[in-house]
């Protein structure tokens, strides 16, 4: 499993995609997850509506300092998938996915060449360009209505899968860490969370880096 931290490695709330807990992060060797909007030609780091003084792009890039570490990137405005692909290659990123997106703008970033995990929920159970995508990302809106068969079925389809970790909705994940130690040393097997280093902990005997 390769742990990912969830908008940076952040300790207090305010860190949230900045530059502390991305350095946190990437020091600590961990994946991260975050978001990207657009703004006045730019590509920012910004959950919500950006303000234009967010975190460029390229300066998230320069924090990673060529590391070879996943990178989750939650899509949160249409018509950025060309702009984006130019920018990871031109900085040599090669470790990355993009995820989130609407689903015709899901065409327009694998017609870009962008590694794509597309999205798996209760309420989107048949995910759009599943078999055209790199992975899925596994969410769920109330209680979980997947198990590990699931997860286990479309790693066997050869699909990495990255499992969004119960406290990012406000629930204790205990229950679901519990279930994934069991398959937990599957490489292909991310997990989204809050708690990087407490997952770490947790799946020590299995954890892998990417």
């Amino acid at each position: 499993m390769i742990v990912m931290s969830h908008r940076g490695y952040w300790k207090v709330p305010d860190e949230k995609n900045t530059k502390i807990a991305f350095q946190r992060s990437f020091d600590l060797d961990f994946g991260t997850e975050t978001d990207i909007r657009d703004c006045k030609g730019d590509l920012l780091i910004s959950h919500d509506m950006p303000q234009g003084h967010e975190m460029k792009l390229e300066q998230f890039i320069d924090i990673l300092n060529g590391k070879n570490i996943p990178l989750a990137i939650n899509i949160k405005s249409d018509g950025l998938a060309k702009m984006l692909g130019s920018v990871m290659q031109s900085r040599q990123v090669q470790n990355w996915f993009v995820f989130d997106m609407s689903v015709p703008d899901m065409r327009n970033h694998l017609n870009a060449g962008n590694p794509v995990f597309t999205r798996m929920s209760e309420v989107e159970l048949e995910p759009a360009y599943l078999e055209e995508s790199q992975g899925v990302w596994l969410d769920m809106f109330g209680e979980q209505w997947y198990n590990n068969t699931v997860i286990e079925n479309l790693l066997n389809r050869g699909k990495r899968v990255c499992i969004v970790s119960s406290e990012l909705h406000g629930k204790d994940p205990t229950d679901l860490w519990e279930s994934l130690s069991r398959i937990a040393n599957n490489p292909q097997l991310l997990l989204c969370t809050d708690y990087p280093e407490l997952a770490r902990q947790r799946f020590s005997s299995t954890i892998v880096k990417d």
